[in-house]
Parts: structure tokens; C-alpha cells; sequence
């Protein structure tokens, strides 16, 4: 049998046939401070694979040193500060906390987040989160979310899928799970789509706020554990 050599540079582009085939996905332009409030499984899971991705994160918790110790546990671009610090400190702000919690931070926090791309990874609970829960159940998470934080740019991303899920699956051999987001804002959108991105995932834009019903609990897309296209299938998109 002939064996037939290739020159170096041909199969060096063969090799990378694949990946430029690849639908382009746009990343984050550059590296985004990104202020988390809590510091607990969603918090930290995320922040970790932002750090990994070279964005600086601050965590913050009601117990500074449960952000403390998070931190120290990630690495130099990770810091600690109380949950307004972090607020302040982030271009982006991660809202990781229980649902019940979003209300009394509103009026801590409002002020600092004017402006700013808010993420809201929360999911509302009755059992655990009371009224607000139920509320948010019924106008869905992502309006009630935004009407705590007046004049912020809210979108509704990684709830949809456990935080033991996420960690498992970041960065795997495509397809790579699809991970819905749902906001008002355009550009505050395509902040979330780089990192979404950057998280080792394949964004799905599933609309506006409005829509961020369907990956709330009790919607087609919660928990769905679907690359992107199966899951654009799974929401009608």
C-alpha cells in the first residue's frame, strides 16, 4: 500500500477544518469584573469557571468570611467584599442567592446596580421563599426580578440547570450543553451570551425577559440537560 505524506502546513489546516466549520460564537470582548452576590454552590461554581476564563471575581455573602474563604480557594484574580462592594465592583453582577433574599436586596442595592448587566441565576421557591415566590411563579422570575432592581439591565441565565450539572458539563466536546437567557436588554444580552461562552457552554437566546418563564421551574426548559439545538426544539425557538 502507498502511504501518502501530506506537507505540514496541509495537514495542519485538515486539522483545523473542524473547528472552522464551526458556527463562530462571539466571546467576551475582554475580561469583565464580575461582583457575585453569595458565595454558596451557585456562586462559587460560576465564579470559578469566570476566574478560569480570566474575569476577575468578587464574592460576596452575609458571613464576609464564607466569601473569604471561597476566594482564597480560587486563586488570585478572586476577592472578597461585602454583597454592596461587590455590587460596586462588578461590571457584571451575579445574583446567586435564595429568591426570598431578592427583596431586601433591592433597596440595598438598586442604586449601585443602575445601569449595570445584572444576571439572575435565582429560582423562586413557595416552600423556601414565600410570597415572593409565589409572586414570581405567576408574573415569572425575570419581571419580578426587575422590578426590584429598578434602572438595572436584568437578564435571566444559569438557573435553568443544577449547579452539579454545570460544573460537570463546562467546556465539553461539542455539542456542548445549551444554556437559555432571556432579557430586555440587547447589548446587556450579548454581555451574558460571551459568558455563557466563557463558562464552556452554547448560548440560546430564548427572547425577552417575558420568555424566561419557559426555563424557570415547572417550564419545558428547566433542567432540560440539552445542547442547543435540542433545546431552541424543546422552546419552540
Amino acid at each position: 500500500m502507498t502511504r501518502r505524506f501530506f506537507p505540514m502546513h496541509r495537514r495542519s489546516l485538515l486539522a483545523a477544518l473542524p473547528a472552522l466549520l464551526l458556527p463562530s460564537v462571539p466571546r467576551a470582548a475582554a475580561p469583565l469584573r464580575i461582583g457575585a452576590i453569595g458565595a454558596g454552590h451557585v456562586g462559587s461554581t460560576l465564579g470559578g469557571l469566570w476566574l478560569k476564563a480570566g474575569h476577575p471575581v468578587m464574592f460576596s455573602a452575609r458571613d464576609l468570611s464564607s466569601a473569604q474563604a471561597v476566594a482564597s480557594d480560587l486563586g488570585p484574580l478572586a476577592r472578597a467584599g461585602t454583597p454592596e462592594q461587590a455590587a460596586g465592583f462588578g461590571d457584571v453582577v451575579l445574583l446567586a442567592v435564595p429568591y426570598g433574599a431578592l427583596p431586601a436586596l433591592g433597596p440595598a442595592l438598586r442604586g449601585i446596580l443602575q445601569g449595570k448587566v445584572v444576571i439572575d441565576a435565582c429560582n423562586p421557591y413557595p416552600w423556601r421563599d414565600g410570597d415572593i415566590a409565589r409572586t414570581a411563579q405567576q408574573q415569572g422570575a425575570g419581571a419580578v426580578t426587575q422590578s426590584l432592581f429598578p434602572g438595572a439591565h436584568v437578564v435571566r441565565a444559569f438557573n435553568s440547570e443544577d449547579m452539579s450539572t454545570i460544573d460537570a458539563e463546562a467546556h465539553r466536546l461539542p455539542p456542548r450543553l445549551g444554556i437559555p437567557y432571556a432579557g430586555d436588554d440587547a447589548q446587556a444580552k450579548q454581555v451574558v451570551r460571551g459568558l455563557i461562552v466563557d463558562a464552556g457552554f452554547d448560548p440560546v437566546d430564548a427572547g425577552p425577559l417575558s420568555a424566561a418563564r419557559a426555563f424557570q421551574p415547572g417550564g419545558p426548559g428547566f433542567e432540560a440537560d440539552l445542547n442547543a439545538t435540542q433545546l431552541r426544539g424543546r422552546l419552540g425557538l
